[in-house]
């Protein structure tokens, strides 16, 4: 049977010299044969020469080799340090790499990062994402996936989805997540549609449409879904704050259409006997594009947060830490947004009181966007 490296005599006198061997030895070693110098090769690693030279006295008697001679022009090597000196160099740089931290140069990577969101997020998070990729890290590609996806814990467990964006609830240790920004709910309709200022009444009385991402089927419960040690918001509007401001009316909204995304309502909203509860973020976007009317919701609805969600394992990996920092820049302008909008909602008021809905082109004059 062939014996393995660390059988007979010349694996035990290997091994037994690997256990002795102190690791700075060889930094030593590598100085010196760099320099050709005791006195230089001290100054670069920042050791007396008298120290320089006790750890080569104990690396000679290692290796039972004088590895240097001193001669006029310096340290002269011996056969043995030259046939070392390309595997340690090589070796210490390895090491370097190995203990070091990882390098991650945005500037020139061309790595595919892989992002679940819904289209809320990336409606509103994704033109400042693009951005900053496109001044800071050209070649960086995106792939951005459902946020729907009931498989999402798992995608994330597999390394087959970076990071992900919405609201969680009941993280499992596993997973390790930051805020991004906070919204409320508004309700948006055709600029055609004259609400006047909102009543509890008058809101009764509309068709509604909102927006819920998972199907009865699946295991919501109080608007979250839950799967494998991850909560994550499904139901995209404050059903909890609407059943309460409407507990004691005698007449309820219609929720007559659920979608499970955003995309549809503008086109959906052109019909003048439809409103929609959406994330104010969204409607300050949606409201710019479209012939649509902003108004504030007649009951308060909770503040609903946003942040980034990723594994354990990631955490401290340089390329990974950096698209966590691009993801919170990339949301930085809409964190100001809610209290922005509150403070210009009572600038369009007419005399008699009655809140203006705010058109497209109103809320973009009164509004800087970003």
């Amino acid at each position: 049977m062939p014996q393995s490296r660390t059988d007979g005599p010349r694996g035990s006198l290997l091994t037994i010299s690997l256990n002795r061997l102190d690791i700075n030895l060889l930094r030593v070693f590598d100085a010196v044969m760099e320099e050709r110098s005791v006195e230089r090769a001290g100054r670069r690693i920042c050791l007396s020469p008298s120290a320089v030279s006790h750890a080569l006295a104990r690396l000679r008697e290692m290796l039972d080799d004088e590895l240097f001679t001193p001669t006029r022009s310096g340290m002269k090597p011996t056969a043995r340090a030259l046939a070392m000196a390309p595997l340690v160099r090589h070796a210490w740089e390895s090491l370097e790499v190995a203990i070091g931290l990882p390098k991650f140069e945005p500037g020139s990577s061309a790595r595919r990062f892989t992002i679940a969101a819904s289209d809320f997020i990336v409606t509103v998070m994704g033109p400042h994402l693009l951005n900053l990729l496109r001044r800071e890290a050209p070649h960086v590609d995106l792939v951005i996936r459902s946020e729907s996806r009931t498989d999402l814990a798992k995608q994330i467990d597999l390394g087959e989805i970076d990071a992900a964006i919405g609201t969680f609830s009941g993280v499992s240790d596993r997973f390790r997540s930051i805020p991004l920004f906070s919204y409320d709910d508004v309700l948006i309709a055709s600029s055609s549609l004259r609400l006047g200022k909102l009543s509890l009444e008058t809101f009764s009385r509309l068709t509604i449409a909102a927006v819920s991402m998972h199907s009865e089927q699946e295991s919501v419960v109080g608007g979250f879904l839950s799967e494998r040690g991850l909560e994550r918001r499904s139901e995209m509007y404050d059903r909890a704050g609407l059943d309460r401001a409407l507990a004691g009316s005698t007449r309820n909204p219609r929720v007559a259409i659920l979608l499970p995304h955003f995309l549809a309502l503008p086109s959906l909203l052109e019909d003048p006997h439809l409103a929609a509860i959406v994330p104010r973020p969204l409607a300050g976007t949606l409201v710019r594009m479209h012939p649509l009317s902003m108004y504030k919701l007649p009951y308060r609805s909770d503040p609903v947060g946003v942040g980034i969600l990723w594994h354990t394992r990631n955490t401290g990996d340089a390329a990974q830490e950096w698209l966590h920092d691009m993801l919170r820049r990339s949301a930085e302008p809409l964190r100001p947004l809610l209290a922005e909008l509150d403070r210009l909602a009572p600038r369009v008021r007419p005399a008699g009181g009655d809140a203006i809905p705010i058109d497209g082109a109103q809320h973009a004059a009164l509004r800087r966007v970003p």
